[in-house]
């Protein structure tokens, strides 16, 4: 299941209007409000965005509560990832620490770091409907906490160029315009911040090479530790499995709980000598070879829980995987 840091979760609750019950906004999604914030308890990002959604909803300043929300975000909350950014020499470099360690923070959301004539633009990457209010007071309160540690490291005042929303704007736009300083344009098809090369490039106050090194070790470590957890198509094959009983899920789905595009986890997948379709009927198999030796379900059941829409498709792919009908194999097994 795609999962967000509920560091995000308490930032929300705590720039939630005051006469909300804060404790239980924290319990709905199963954190303990006694206990200390760490980066590293996560939370599904359903319940994150319907945290979101209720708090906004029942604030009457919910428009500008994404906003309060990044504003509030501080280097030192994030740990080794906020000190990498923090340490890094200039603010592409920065960005650049996002671009390869925001796996430590969040699975539903990477960054591209891209360069034109205007400047250097802050991609954020996450795929969902823009319908969802809760995705989208998310991707809100993440560009603006992108401004917020960008002006607490950078010499001199941060001042972003543009800021780029693919979701249209709310009632009251003009507090976006207010807040960032800059325009902010809705309904695009980007999310993202453009920064002047000349602030890019401007030096970061407490760059320095050796702690960048330092932290960056720390934060490949973790990131190793992520990826160590089984190879890369085998936890593809586990989240297939797990999504089979609704459909066949779509590379886009499955690249999406890994916080990558469908391209990336198409190419990861290549470079391995896999591809997403291989990967995927290797699911099926496998878990119908499971259901058919560990289970009493009828064939029409096995089907539907390997995502077929009816029992002769699924003989008829089971004999092509396995060279024998459904029923033999479960009366050989």
């Amino acid at each position: 299941m795609p999962q967000i840091t509920s560091l995000f979760a308490h930032k929300v609750v705590a720039q939630a209007d005051p006469a909300l019950d804060k404790h239980a906004l924290l319990l709905s999604i199963g954190l303990d409000p006694e206990a200390p914030v760490d980066p590293k308890v996560m939370v599904s990002d359903v319940e994150y965005y319907d945290l979101f959604a209720n708090a906004a909803r029942n604030d009457p300043a919910g428009t500008g509560l994404p906003l309060r929300v990044g504003a509030s975000m501080r280097c030192e909350d994030y740990g080794a990832f906020g000190l990498a950014w923090k340490s890094a020499l200039n603010l592409r470099g920065s960005f650049e620490r996002a671009e390869r360690y925001a796996r430590v923070l969040t699975s539903v959301s990477t960054y591209e770091v891209c360069t034109s004539e205007q400047g250097v633009m802050m991609h954020l990457h996450r795929d969902g409907d823009r319908a969802n209010l809760g995705l989208r007071l998310s991707n809100e309160a993440t560009i603006a906490s992108i401004a917020a540690i960008s002006d607490e490291v950078s010499t001199g005042r941060f001042q972003a160029s543009a800021i780029y929303f693919k979701h249209a704007a709310p009632e009251t736009g003009a507090v976006h315009e207010t807040h960032f300083g800059c325009p902010v344009h809705f309904g695009t098809d980007r999310d993202a911040v453009l920064v002047a090369h000349e602030r890019a490039r401007a030096p970061n106050q407490v760059g320095d090479p050796a702690i960048v090194k330092f932290f960056d070790r720390q934060l490949d470590a973790e990131v190793s530790a992520l990826d160590d957890d089984a190879s890369l198509e085998q936890r593809v094959r586990t989240q297939v499995s797990r999504a089979l009983s609704q459909g066949i899920p779509t590379l886009s789905d499955i690249a999406s709980q890994f916080g990558m595009s469908g391209r990336t986890l198409q190419r990861r997948l290549s470079d391995r000598g896999y591809s997403f379709q291989t990967v995927v009927d290797q699911s099926r198999r496998e878990l119908a070879e499971r259901l058919l030796r560990e289970t009493g379900y009828p064939l029409t059941e096995v089907a539907f829980l390997t995502g077929f829409s009816d029992q002769t498709a699924f003989s008829r792919a089971f004999k092509r995987w396995a060279g024998q009908t459904p029923r033999s194999f479960r009366l050989k097994a």
